[in-house]
């Protein structure tokens, strides 16, 4: 005879060492996450701009590593792990890439520490403002480093070619899934070595494979503009309006929403906490 539900939660609260319903390490991860998701929800605005403005700087010093490898040996693994300088920036100065918000936060909106309305506004702010950092950044590296033209039309180009296919759909899909998953990574670790690593680690995933990135290739193309290549703003835009929610499934679909699922009863005992907390403040629920 196999065991019921209340039995597998008694023997693991009978093994662990708190009285949470899941292993100690996965109820700590939530825990840490809903509060780091609830910082991020309840920024100012004025916190929100400049964290998304050195968030499109943070990706643009990353463009700048991945260009100079790119060009000195043209291999674009090289270049995609040295693109890694910049989410390791991102990471170490606390700044805001648009697809590091997707399990984070709404881990937080969904245990009640949080609205889909703050949500809504962390998104958009993040996004635009990545994009206004990094066109600004990538202006000077246009201005800084013109023989690097040439390298930036060819990588760009390569981002708008394929136009949208199945094959460019998974890219998009797989670029949002790895970045969420990475980020989740390095949110679980204090070692700035390790964070390095992931860093790198994604950089070589998502740029040394052509991964599809809405914001990060968004900003290689802002840069070979700069440089006078044949793109319109009108051909980013149809473009970005396709892969960037593309990117939205691959990390809400992909990672958040199983994430959440395994750590339900978590989200429940948490949701159950905040209402009980708003009914005593006499606050609705």
């Amino acid at each position: 005879m196999e065991p019921d539900q209340q039995d597998l939660e008694d023997k693991r609260r009978e093994l662990g060492e708190t009285e949470d319903p899941v292993e100690d390490e996965l109820a700590e991860a939530f825990h840490s996450t809903v509060t780091e998701g609830a910082e991020r929800l309840s920024r100012t605005w004025r916190a929100l701009v400049i964290t998304g403005l050195f968030g499109g700087v943070d990706v643009g010093l990353g463009i700048m590593a991945m260009l100079a490898v790119k060009e000195a040996t043209g291999s674009p693994l090289l270049a995609g792990a040295a693109f890694g300088i910049g989410l390791f920036a991102l990471r170490l100065a606390h700044s805001e890439l648009f697809t590091e918000d997707f399990l984070v936060p709404i881990q937080a909106v969904v245990a009640r520490h949080g609205t889909w309305l703050q949500l809504l506004r962390l998104w958009a702010v993040t996004l635009v403002t990545n994009l206004v950092g990094g066109w600004l950044f990538t202006w000077l590296i246009a201005l800084a480093f013109p023989d690097l033209a040439a390298t930036l039309l060819e990588t760009a180009q390569g981002y708008l070619e394929g136009g949208l296919t199945l094959e460019t759909a998974a890219l998009a899909v797989l670029a949002g899934s790895t970045i969420t998953l990475t980020t989740r990574m390095a949110q679980g670790t204090q070692n700035d070595v390790v964070t390095g690593f992931i860093a790198v680690m994604s950089g070589f995933l998502v740029v040394g494979t052509g991964m599809l990135h809405g914001a990060l290739n968004s900003i290689v193309l802002f840069a070979a503009m700069h440089t006078g290549a044949p793109i319109s703003y009108g051909e980013w835009a149809l473009w970005a309006l396709w892969v960037i929610p593309l990117n939205m499934v691959g990390g809400l679909v992909v990672i958040t929403l199983p994430r959440l699922l395994r750590t339900l009863e978590l989200v429940q005992e948490e949701r159950a906490e905040q209402d009980r907390k708003r009914a005593e403040q006499g606050r609705p629920i």
